[in-house]
């Protein structure tokens, strides 16, 4: 089988749910490429899970787990979808890390939260697939989660998806959350975006789609470094996804495959979430008209 893609993907708030939007479009469309090319399943990052201790990371082993409500989208978006726990890819996840060094084990109690449920539901909409999650190490350490990627990369040899779901432009307290409600419209902007949110996102981009291999490791942590980061992250948690990504698409084996920017929605004037792939499916699928 072919080497799979990955997806780091920015999730937004969690009206991207309820709403349409080209980013809810290029999630459809991944999950259908991977569909039809029979993907086993999928290990997902998120932002919202995070868990103590110097090499701590846990992995979720909940049989039926449920979910977490979120604000601002109608129940019927989300509650009745069916959530599928990869119990035999939880496990091959745990001893991968455990051989890497890791303090890995299994959270059987863990319900699932909306940065993954919420890709899910926009990618499989008719169900579904065998799903992996991990936790964030609370240090936040971008090498550590890094590594955490490189260490499960060679899933993707074997018709494993890996995603990334955290955010390029993700700052809560530098939202502007009165056009929303005003409008009630997330999309809703009174003023363009601004200056430090539009040159971090750039910036994103520029890594993503310019480097491959180790080099996108090493410039993708540089990003931490960036003197507008903390205007576009006030906390650590919704990059931590990007580091996964990298590690999983940064191999000796990943020069020359490059990222691509495939879809970009702006929310609440300041959050960028744009969605980037890098790798390809053997058969792709046409975009809806």
């Amino acid at each position: 089988m072919a080497t799979t893609p990955v997806h780091f993907f920015s999730h937004g708030s969690t009206m991207m749910l309820g709403e349409e939007s080209e980013s809810a479009d290029y999630w459809k469309k991944c999950g259908d490429e991977a569909l039809a090319n029979g993907v086993k399943g999928v290990v997902m990052m998120g932002a919202h899970w995070d868990c103590v201790g110097p090499s701590r990371i846990e992995v979720s082993t909940n049989p039926n787990p449920g979910k977490s409500p979120v604000a601002y989208v109608h129940p019927s978006k989300y509650v009745d979808y069916k959530l599928v726990p990869d119990l035999e890819g939880a496990q091959r996840c745990i001893r991968m890390l455990s051989a890497d060094g890791f303090d890995a084990s299994g959270n059987d109690k863990f319900e699932w939260i909306h940065d993954t449920y919420l890709i899910l539901i926009r990618m499989f909409p008719g169900g579904c697939p065998p799903t992996t999650i991990l936790s964030l190490n609370s240090r936040f350490d971008p090498h550590f989660h890094m590594k955490v990627g490189a260490s499960l990369r060679s899933l993707r040899d074997e018709g494993y998806l890996l995603i990334g779901t955290g955010g390029a432009v993700h700052n809560l307290y530098r939202n502007r959350w009165a056009p929303m409600v005003k409008y009630s419209d997330n999309f809703a902007q009174e003023t363009p975006p601004e200056d430090w949110a539009m040159e971090f996102r750039q910036s994103v981009e520029d890594v993503i789609t310019n480097n491959s291999g180790p080099k996108l490791r090493r410039a993708m942590t540089r990003l931490m470094k960036h003197p507008r980061f903390r205007d576009a992250h006030a906390t650590d948690d919704h990059f931590m996804a990007a580091m996964f990504v990298a590690g999983a698409a940064g191999g000796e084996e990943d020069t020359g495959t490059y990222g691509q920017l495939k879809a970009e929605t702006w929310e609440l004037t300041n959050m960028c979430n744009s969605q980037f792939t890098i790798g390809g499916w053997s058969r792709t699928v046409p975009a809806a008209a």
